[in-house]
């Protein structure tokens, strides 16, 4: 096995020190028992308690989860349905706009799809709110749902389809008894994936929300500009330790589906 250089294992330490020592600061000045953020007082988790009466900041927490979990579930229903088509239709009429269509809020810039879709909103006078910001992320993690689906449709065997087909099951049932138990991992990752986005989303949710529909990360947001408090790295930290778990879900089925294909 060929060993790295200093000068790489040196650029890597660096690198990842860069990306998670502002994290690991985060996470250990949320026990500090001192009001001030940037003075250790000693440890203490009075700052979780605190947030735990902060009725704002769990609103706007529920909020996000609720959200999260309704578009995560639109974007893998319309994610699995759109890998379908893409995977098993080969070439027909309109491929190449309605893969670009599906793949652009990958590639497209955040703050143009936010303006996109408040234009869209407002020109066909919809109240902002709730189910504006989860279409706009159902928006957001399909073309991410569609990636992961299709990836695994790539492998799949079609006997085992046509098995079915041959033994007289119809299309529908073919899928839902044969297919979507086989591709279960792949949606499941896909989902985690699109809860992960949606739950860590700002930019797109400040241009579709509306009044009473404000998410976490919004709220996190006008906190901080005003300083950052204790309290707030405590409510980081929690986000960090949901979205963490989330891709270790999603990390460990990945694997699972790796070492069941052998």
């Amino acid at each position: 096995m060929k060993r790295l250089g200093p000068g790489l294992v040196l650029a890597l330490v660096a690198g990842f020190a860069f990306l998670y020592l502002p994290i690991v600061a985060l996470v250990a000045y949320s026990f500090n028992g001192s009001r001030l953020v940037t003075v250790w007082g000693g440890f203490s988790t009075r700052w979780y308690g605190a947030l735990l009466s902060n009725q704002p900041l769990l609103d706007a927490a529920w909020l996000s989860l609720r959200l999260a979990f309704v578009s995560a579930t639109l974007a893998s229903v319309l994610g699995t349905l759109a890998a379908l088509a893409l995977a098993r239709h080969g070439r027909f009429a309109g491929r190449t706009l309605f893969s670009g269509m599906v793949l652009a809020p990958l590639v497209m810039p955040e703050v143009i799809t936010g303006l996109s879709l408040l234009l869209l909103f407002v020109s066909l006078d919809i109240g902002r709110g709730f189910w504006t910001v989860t279409i706009a992320h159902a928006t957001l993690g399909l073309g991410f749902a569609a990636i992961v689906v299709q990836a695994r449709l790539a492998r799949f065997d079609t006997s085992l389809e046509e098995a079915a087909r041959d033994l007289g099951a119809t299309p529908l049932v073919t899928f839902f008894t044969v297919t979507l138990p086989l591709i279960a991992p792949g949606v499941a990752a896909a989902w985690m994936l699109a809860f992960t986005l949606s739950l860590d989303d700002l930019v797109i949710a400040s241009f579709t929300t509306g009044p009473g529909a404000t998410t976490l990360p919004m709220r996190l947001y006008s906190a901080v500009r005003l300083g950052v408090s204790p309290e707030i790295n405590a409510a980081c930290t929690l986000l960090i330790g949901a979205v963490a778990l989330v891709v270790i879900c999603a990390s460990l089925l990945l694997k699972r589906e790796r070492f069941a294909r052998g």
